[in-house]
């Protein structure tokens, strides 16, 4: 399945049942009364997050959700039934928005699994005549058509959630190194933007089985990635939902001159797209150390223990040096505890549909 971080949709609620205008005529009841049945009430549509979904996928494919409409209301006092809501199942970090008369607008932030909202309202079913009889009107010849649903435009943007975020220069080893460490299998090859989709891994630990850590693979940032070079922004807000950075630089682009001169142009794209992603807590990783001549690679080590900068040096192609970055990884997942509450509006919780303020009424002549 292709990852799909983006789609529009439409969704329609039911339309209700329209009410019943009847009169009860039965042998020996020559004049009975009103029994006209309220219609059924239109299903709704919500939207549920689902931590098992990774992608958008499926709403590429389809655009048109439509719910159930509800049924008419019929003689003997007999309701219709109301409609069926229908449930989209979103992967969760989804944002949802609307568009109302000030333009785009965020409607919900699915961030927590099984978080519900409500986006389109089913129509209110119409009352039977028998609903308006009344003392001063015994036999009531209207009744009240059906409601129709609310329908609506959106556009789901989805970010992923995770514990650690691994980010840097295209063909720093991203890919090769979630392949090391979890199950996760992304495609690799040794040229640039080889990764263009973000890839998820989760990585178990090595003692306790119930300790678990999701990793996401971001694509490669170039400069002028904030501005939307190579896809840039597309590849930054995956970035938003993880607690901590794993950065990685390739020795093939470390310079005796500033060997750290990659680790400050991603970071100075973080800094331009989100202040906050730049001061997130980020552990520095130098790949590709078996392509290092031994004396240069122990030159790095020792510029990094000077200038007091905790660099971690490995090979994920061969598993060198990768226990002690692990550990730290560890350790960096305990201390930022449990996903932050997002400061994005809470979704709002299913309420019950209200009845009629007003009345509404249609005619029949017998």
């Amino acid at each position: 399945m292709r990852f799909v971080d983006e789609a529009r949709i439409q969704v329609c609620a039911g339309k209700g049942g329209r009410g019943c205008l009847s009169f009860r005529r039965e042998k020996f009841v020559p004049r009975g009364g009103p029994d006209g049945g309220n219609g059924g009430d239109g299903g709704s549509v919500l939207l549920k997050a689902d931590g098992r979904l990774l992608s958008l996928y499926d709403f590429r494919l389809k655009r048109l959700y439509e719910a159930q409409d509800g049924r008419p209301g019929q003689g003997s006092q007999r309701d219709g039934r109301k409609g069926e809501d229908m449930v989209l199942h979103l992967p969760c970090g989804t944002l949802v928005f609307g568009f109302g008369p000030k333009g785009e607008e965020l409607l919900a932030d699915l961030n927590a699994p099984d978080a519900e909202v409500l986006v389109a309202r089913g129509g209110r079913g119409g009352k039977g005549n028998a609903f308006f009889k009344s003392a001063t009107q015994r036999a009531p010849r209207f009744a009240q058509p059906g409601e129709p649903g609310e329908e609506k435009d959106l556009r789901l943007e989805l970010k992923i959630l995770a514990d650690a975020g691994l980010v840097g220069l295209p063909n720093a080893g991203k890919s090769t190194f979630i392949s090391r460490v979890s199950a996760a299998r992304p495609r690799i090859a040794s040229y640039p933007f080889t990764t263009l989709t973000p890839n998820l891994g989760v990585m178990i630990h090595s003692v306790d089985v119930d300790r678990r850590m999701v990793i996401a693979d971001i694509p490669g940032l170039i400069e002028g990635a904030h501005q939307g070079q190579g896809l840039g922004l597309r590849f930054l807000r995956h970035v938003e939902r993880t607690r901590f950075l794993v950065h990685i630089l390739s020795m093939e682009d470390v310079s005796d001159d500033d060997p750290w001169a990659g680790f400050a142009l991603i970071n100075e794209e973080l800094r331009c797209f989100d202040p906050d992603l730049a001061a997130r807590r980020q552990i520095e990783v130098v790949n590709k150390i078996d392509l290092a001549e031994p004396e240069r690679l122990a030159r790095l080590r020792a510029r990094a223990e000077a200038e007091g900068r905790r660099v971690f040096f490995v090979s994920a192609r061969d598993g060198l040096g990768l226990e002690p970055l692990l550990e730290e990884m560890w350790n960096a997942c305990e201390a930022c505890g449990p996903h932050a509450p997002s400061a994005r509006p809470a979704v709002e919780q299913t309420a019950a549909v209200e009845e009629f303020p007003d009345i509404e009424v249609f005619y029949v002549r017998e």
